[in-house]
């Protein structure tokens, strides 16, 4: 989904990122693709595989090469949560590690809570293959488990990234539930009646409202139709080209 604006910044502090020994320098740039896209931008890579920096984490980026040249590279889980008072560990299946599991939106909620009080955060993402280790999970203070189909709930590390990263920009944002997308304003009142009343009369010149009685009725309908509509002024400015085309009184082309 394309839609980036360049001249808006991208958003504040946020929890660091840290992927703990990523292998492919592909899916390391498809991560952090994935955190710009949630105003994040604090990557700790810890022991990559393949090295850093890694030519092939660029084209995968997408733009959010910002992120990579930021990144730092850690050789240890430990040292790269060294500055952190509060972390998170993703992982499916803790094995022998007793930890308070949060879905990522109760997850989000102490983490902002935190970040709010100027407290450093962070999430741990394991490897590719096969996830955190448990020595990496003891460094965490609870475990991120995503409640997916049980019989297929594999995420790859950039999906990983993004679940977690969208719950977090999600409980910063404040747009509506549902907003209208376009870009002509919806029509004024003022508007929506001068149309209302020019259709009104169109409709009696053409003889419509029968039988009469049944009128305010049909008048009243076609109002509630376009009113729920949600109309826009270009909307409007159309149905008017439609009545004036529909009445003959349009310039006819030669």
């Amino acid at each position: 989904m394309a839609g980036t604006d360049h001249a808006r910044s991208v958003a504040g502090a946020g929890p660091a990122i840290v992927l703990v020994e990523p292998q492919l320098g592909e899916n390391i740039g498809a991560c952090a693709r994935a955190m710009l896209n949630c105003g994040l931008t604090d990557m700790r890579l810890v022991n990559p595989r393949d090295g850093w920096p890694n030519p092939a984490a660029d084209a995968m980026a997408a733009g959010a090469i910002e992120v990579l040249e930021t990144a730092r590279v850690y050789p240890t889980t430990a040292e790269a949560c060294a500055d952190l008072t509060y972390v998170l560990a993703t992982t499916a299946r803790p094995r022998g590690v007793t930890k308070e599991a949060l879905v990522p939106r109760a997850a989000v909620a102490q983490l902002r809570a935190r970040v709010d009080a100027d407290q450093a955060t962070g999430v741990l993402f394991g490897p590719e293959r096969a996830g955190l280790v448990n020595e990496d999970i003891t460094l965490a203070d609870a475990v991120i488990t995503v409640p997916l189909n049980p019989g297929f709930s594999s995420l790859n590390l950039a999906q990983a990234v993004l679940l977690v990263g969208y719950e977090w920009y999600q409980s910063g944002d404040d747009t509506p539930a549902v907003h209208l997308m376009s870009e002509s304003p919806p029509a004024p009142v003022e508007t929506r009646e001068f149309f209302f009343t020019r259709l009104e009369a169109e409709l009696e010149e053409a003889g419509f409202f029968y039988p009469e009685h049944l009128g305010p009725t049909m008048k009243r309908n076609l109002r509630t139709l376009f009113t729920r509509a949600g109309l826009t002024d270009q909307e409007v400015q159309s149905l008017h080209g439609v009545i004036k085309a529909l009445t003959g009184k349009r310039r006819r082309r030669p």
